[in-house]
């Protein structure tokens, strides 16, 4: 394997050498980039967490007129803070509290509950850039009975985590001009069943958003589990479907013949993002867990895979379940309870590092090339591959061929091209490929699959 991987390594080099090499973009960290994503504050985000626990409860089905206490006094309060931002940016962002109504299903939610998920719009800067990005934190909470809305509820970590992070995202990238949208949401009743992601991807198909990729922030500020007691704060998990779960019938087809159920859209998503730690997040890793969330369970992100977009989870690498759905108590020496106090608020300013990073590289990048296509008319050991430019948003400089052994879990080499096409001298046989756009300061789009064409 060693020499075989020599082999792959030099062969590579002198390919990259050979296509256009001189014309390459940049590979280091872009310096805007690496700016905001050193602007993370974890006094923030500690202050915006144990001002969102101060509501007492924020529970879907508690009080929505009280100021002070309740779902709706916390939903206000972040939708202040987002016109705070966008104050700041010169009124960039558009904020609104997107409301509907879930009637009683018999469950989780017992009576007619109006619901609103506290988003902050970032307008694309051009016009013939449709994408949209979105990342989300769900903002309510709950105690030991799912059904209890009047208990102190804190929510510290599951979720106000990913709520400030959220919240601390559009503070920095509002500042910034980006060609494509990018949507910071805080959605609801998320512990009653996935209420308001369900209503936002819902939404998003229903009114054709070129919907490019979503990022869910569920329980990310932690970094010590329980039972056993693992302190972690330098791995983020990141979770990622599979095989799409809207997969239609011929794509199940060409999958089964390719087993490629490891390059789903929302894998190579979760790839990006193991990326962009490493390029700009000193000293902390995404760990890419080949599920599409914890096991036997959900979040935010399953809506939008269930209705074809691309979206992975970010969670944190080892969960403590005495500070999860659990009423306020002291049991055997153990405190339990989803305190202020059991969030590591520098190992959550790292995990909104990566989620900053990831979002600005995709939402600065070129959009994915289109009909991208592997050749297979002619029995051979080289690769023909061939591609549309992408018809949105601003023309890429050129384009990457990715490549990686058929085991390797990361891409492991990349070819530079100005053309729309690719003749390697790899094997298919031996190597999965993929083809991304990328401008000329180095931004790369999400990668995508080759499918076979004749």
């Amino acid at each position: 394997m060693v020499f075989r991987s020599s082999l792959l390594l030099a062969s590579a080099c002198f390919l990259s050498l050979s296509l256009h090499a001189q014309n390459t973009p940049p590979t280091t960290p872009d310096p805007m980039i690496k700016k905001m994503v050193e602007d993370v504050s974890a006094k923030n985000l500690e202050d915006d967490i144990r001002k969102l626990v101060s509501f007492g409860t924020r529970h879907t089905l508690s009080d929505t007129k009280d100021k002070k206490r309740g779902i709706g006094a916390s939903r206000n309060w972040v939708e202040q803070e987002f016109k705070k931002y966008s104050k700041a940016s010169g009124n960039r962002l558009k904020v609104t509290q997107d409301t509907f109504t879930i009637k009683p299903d018999g469950r989780r939610i017992n009576k007619p509950v109006v619901m609103a998920n506290v988003m902050a719009t970032l307008p694309g800067t051009d016009p013939n850039d449709t994408r949209v990005f979105i990342v989300s934190g769900h903002i309510d909470s709950r105690v030991s009975d799912v059904m209890n809305a009047t208990a102190d509820a804190p929510g510290a970590n599951d979720d106000g985590s990913g709520t400030v992070a959220v919240m601390e995202l559009a503070r920095i990238m509002s500042q910034q001009k980006y060609p494509a949208t990018i949507i910071f949401v805080a959605v609801q009743g998320e512990e009653q069943g996935l209420y308001g992601s369900t209503h936002l991807a819902q939404r998003a198909k229903k009114e054709g958003w070129n919907l490019t990729a979503m990022l869910n922030n569920d329980i990310v500020g932690n970094s010590t589990g329980r039972d056993p007691e693992i302190k972690d704060a330098k791995h983020l998990r990141v979770f990622s479907e599979g095989v799409p779960a809207a997969e239609t019938p011929d794509e199940a087809k060409v999958r089964r013949v390719l087993s490629s159920e490891n390059d789903s859209p929302s894998r190579q998503l979760a790839r990006y993002t193991s990326l962009a730690c490493k390029q700009y997040v000193d000293g902390h890793e995404v760990v890419v867990e080949y599920r599409p969330d914890r096991f036997l369970r959900g979040g935010d992100h399953t809506p939008f895979n269930q209705q074809g977009f691309t979206a992975v989870r970010f969670t944190e690498m080892n969960e403590d379940f005495t500070h999860q759905h659990q009423d306020l108590r002291t049991e055997n020496n153990i405190k339990y309870g989803d305190l202020p106090e059991g969030v590591d608020y520098q190992y959550l300013r790292k995990n909104t590092g990566v989620n900053l990073a990831t979002l600005a590289s995709l939402a600065l990048a070129p959009s994915s090339p289109e009909n991208v296509g592997v050749l297979t008319a002619n029995l051979t050991n080289r690769t023909e591959l061939k591609w549309d430019a992408p018809k949105v948003g601003e023309k890429p400089a050129g384009y990457y061929v990715l490549m990686r052994e058929t085991n390797a879990p990361q891409w492991q080499q990349k070819f530079y091209v100005t053309d729309t096409k690719a003749d390697l001298p790899h094997s298919k046989d031996n190597f999965i490929f993929g083809v991304v756009s990328v401008d000329a300061e180095g931004h790369e789009s999400l990668p995508v699959i080759p499918k076979p064409v004749r």
